[in-house]
């Protein structure tokens, strides 16, 4: 659909400024550094069950609470940081949600050497000649890759991540490109 610029955009960026800025400067496109991976895979469990608006809105928010979604001070926190990130009214205060943030910044650091987040989504990459999709409807919500990830990070000790949260993972990320065949951000141009 177009935007108010002219520009074909997938849908859902249309609903608001917020998501098509996400959209045009964020989404599908490749994330660096096991950090800036955290944050993205802890996101997309608060996001479970939740709008994405809800979540992009907090984003400082959660931010500033998990110390910038550093691993080694996450996987620190002990009960005083859970109780102070349940009674922090700028998150998503689920004490599920945050105990899985905190257990798998615990699992991110007990990797065997040589081993990565990077590295563990990049074996569930789309096929670069994958075709584009055409329409919304062609977009999975989860698919046999994502589901082999979300048991491959299961059996590596993280929590919250099951194959519809991995799904939207590799797709923030760039290992999946879901932008729709006439979106301007899946050209580039």
């Amino acid at each position: 659909m177009p935007g108010a610029d002219g520009r074909l955009r997938c849908g859902w960026a249309l609903a608001s400024e917020d998501y098509q800025r996400y959209h045009d400067t964020e989404w599908g496109r490749a994330v660096e550094g096991e950090s800036a991976l955290f944050e993205r895979l802890s996101l997309e469990a608060f996001q479970s069950g939740l709008s994405w608006i809800t979540i992009l809105r907090k984003r400082e928010a959660f931010r500033a609470a998990f110390a910038g979604f550093d691993p080694h001070a996450v996987a620190a926190f002990g009960d005083a940081d859970r109780t102070r990130l349940l009674s922090d009214p700028g998150i998503v205060r689920n004490a599920a949600k945050i105990d899985a943030v905190i257990s798998n910044a615990r699992a991110l650091l007990a990797l065997p050497d040589g081993e990565s987040l990077g590295g563990l989504l990049a074996r569930y990459r789309a096929p670069a000649d994958r075709p584009a999709p055409q329409t919304p409807a062609e977009v999975p919500a989860s698919t046999a890759d994502s589901a082999a990830l979300a048991k491959d990070l299961k059996k590596r000790g993280f929590r919250f991540v099951g194959p519809i949260t991995a799904y939207a993972m590799l797709q923030a990320t760039g290992y999946v490109n879901d932008h729709l065949a006439d979106c301007w951000v899946r050209h580039g141009d």
